[in-house]
């Protein structure tokens, strides 16, 4: 039998049980760290630098990206990482759309939240997100909007790992770098398939699923048309938090209820 592991962290001895890097080991103990491009089920990318960590002899590493030691001595919220962090979101936020209220992720939004959680209330840098981006709603399904790109490489790796569609990639370099589809066409022209799954792990507004919002109250408004909601299976759990339920719960009755206050003519559920 082999003999246990240990490192610390934060003054706190935490065995060590198989965990890839530094990050599974402080979400193990309860360590909230800030994070934007770490995702357990993707590579590892080591981009936004948010969970840097400092260990006992000064030097600072990324935690996402760091293997744990035995005998290993780190700390996360020291007050050179809270300055370093603070910096590293005045930067994100210098090129970033910041027109939080009308966004669609307003409230849900990580860079927003991290924002609050280290207290920024000004940003020393000039913004420049609008003169050097742009959006497209040219799909069906998906909407994007550069203006609000932190350039994590969440939307890229989740198109090319998970889904193997690889319709969107890095383009230029430097500070002209970008997520573009190949020779910068619209996202309709592309191989994307509309899956959503880059809106799913992009922690910005910078990818969201259309919505189609007012069509839908217009044609619930229009006397002469007979509407027809259709819900897919996953949804009757999925959104089960928006409705003030525990995740699993099964909301097909309150679904039902509220569709046809809103005005539907008929509900069905696409099981029976």
């Amino acid at each position: 039998m082999s003999e246990k592991q240990y490192m610390t962290i934060d003054g706190i001895p935490v065995e060590i049980n198989g965990e890839k890097n530094i990050l599974e080991l402080c979400q193990k103990i309860g360590v909230k760290m800030p994070t934007f491009c770490y995702h357990s089920d993707l590579s590892i990318y080591g981009a936004c630098r948010m969970c840097m960590v400092e260990n006992k002899w000064g030097g600072i590493e990324a935690a996402c990206s760091t293997p744990p030691r035995a005998g290993m001595e780190i700390k996360t919220n020291t007050e050179r990482l809270r300055r370093y962090r603070k910096n590293i979101l005045e930067l994100l936020l210098a090129n970033h759309c910041r027109d939080c209220t009308v966004c669609e992720n307003n409230n849900k939004c990580k860079l927003q939240d991290l924002a609050m959680r280290f207290n920024i209330e000004g940003v020393r840098f000039p913004n420049r997100a609008k003169s050097t981006k742009g959006e497209d709603e040219s799909s069906p399904c998906i909407s994007r909007d550069a203006g609000k790109c932190i350039l994590c490489g969440d939307c890229v790796r989740v198109c090319n790992e998970i889904q193997k569609v690889g319709a969107i990639d890095f383009a230029h370099r430097g500070s002209k770098m970008t997520i573009s589809t190949a020779f910068g066409m619209p996202l309709a022209e592309s191989p994307c398939v509309g899956c959503g799954q880059c809106s799913a792990v992009c922690p910005t507004g910078a990818i969201v699923v259309q919505k189609n919002v007012d069509r839908t109250w217009a044609a619930i408004y229009d006397p002469n048309v007979y509407v027809v909601a259709q819900i897919a299976p996953a949804v009757r759990v999925g959104i089960a938090k928006e409705l003030g339920e525990p995740n699993g719960f099964m909301a097909t009755g309150k679904i039902f209820a509220a569709m046809r206050r809103m005005g539907f003519n008929r509900v069905f559920d696409t099981t029976t």
